[in-house]
């Protein structure tokens, strides 16, 4: 996938078919979106394109409500190349930007620059000063420049509008099994692996130490989760929290055991997805409580991979 940093550098030969929006998660509303787009740029001989914004335009805008993202821009372009997008542009937000005129943009971006046929915009998002771009103005514009504009329906699941504020909701809730079902995969975050305090070897569950670049982070507790190693997704259990058997007010920590597996990943790049909720994390009395209920979950994580549908889940991830 071409990747342009601002539009200035968008060096665009062919038509496209676009889209834009912040497309945090890329959850299955996003997905329909760029379903749409990658169709129609093969029915019309032309590119399939994404514009992007880094930042969220409510972190410049609005930094006091802001969301935490549930992906970092890297893995947010991965998932659109993986969707079949073609090109995309990161537009970098800021004040500056905010106060274009939505016309102006659709004039000389979107038409002069980069040449669209067809233009699919997601419901309710806007953009340009104001909020004025939005899908009556593309409508209007389209047809004294020549393409088409169309809103993509929004995509429901058991009567809730799925979106990244739902999703990210979920999670701080550990519901990780609904986020998964709106994002069509599971939820994951990706990070260094550091040294910790190494207690896990000392009662036979060494633990990998995640520093994670996703800021979304599910409630905390323990999780049956699944961790990309050399490039096989390995079954694994996740203990998210402040260890409160051994620590005060200690830092959150993301400590993933992965079953079958003694390799050294210290200062490895690990990506881990959660996949089931065990339970909420506890104060124990001591190593033999703590050690007793991490048996007891463990257990609890190699039934649930024992289930079939787990495990074909694992195989297509």
């Amino acid at each position: 996938m071409k990747i342009f940093h601002g539009t200035e550098n968008a060096n665009i030969q062919k038509p496209t078919v676009l889209t834009l929006g912040v497309f945090d998660g890329l959850h299955l509303g996003h997905q329909r979106i760029m379903q749409t787009v990658v169709e129609r740029a093969s029915a019309v001989d032309a590119v399939p394109t994404a514009i992007t914004f880094d930042p969220h335009p409510r972190a410049v805008l609005h930094p006091e409500s802001a969301p935490p993202l549930l992906q970092t821009l890297d893995q947010r372009l991965a998932n659109m190349e993986v969707l079949g997008i073609e090109q995309s542009i990161v537009i970098q937000f800021d004040r500056e930007f905010a106060q274009q005129p939505a016309e102006e943009f659709i004039a000389e971006i979107i038409h002069d620059r980069l040449h669209a046929k067809e233009v699919h915009l997601g419901q309710d998002f806007a953009f340009g000063r104001g909020r004025g771009g939005n899908i009556e103005l593309l409508r209007k514009m389209s047809g004294e420049l020549g393409f088409i504009a169309e809103e993509v329906p929004e995509v429901r699941l058991r009567g809730h509008r799925i979106s990244s504020s739902r999703i990210r909701h979920l999670l701080n809730e550990g519901r990780v099994n609904l986020a998964r079902r709106m994002l069509g995969r599971p939820y994951g975050v990706e990070g260094v692996i550091i040294r910790g305090a190494q207690r896990g070897r000392t009662i036979g569950f060494p633990t990998a130490n995640l520093h994670p670049h996703n800021r979304v982070i599910p409630k905390y507790g323990v999780y049956a989760t699944a961790t990309l190693v050399d490039g096989v997704w390995r079954r694994s259990i996740t203990n998210i929290g402040i260890r409160p058997t051994f620590e005060k007010d200690a830092e959150p920590s993301i400590e993933t055991f992965i079953f079958d597996y003694d390799g050294d990943l210290y200062g490895d790049v690990l990506r881990v997805r959660f996949l089931h909720r065990i339970r909420d994390e506890k104060k124990f009395s001591g190593i033999d409580e703590l050690k007793a209920q991490i048996e007891r979950d463990t257990n609890h994580a190699l039934n649930y991979f024992r289930q079939q549908g787990v495990k074909n889940m694992l195989e297509i991830l």
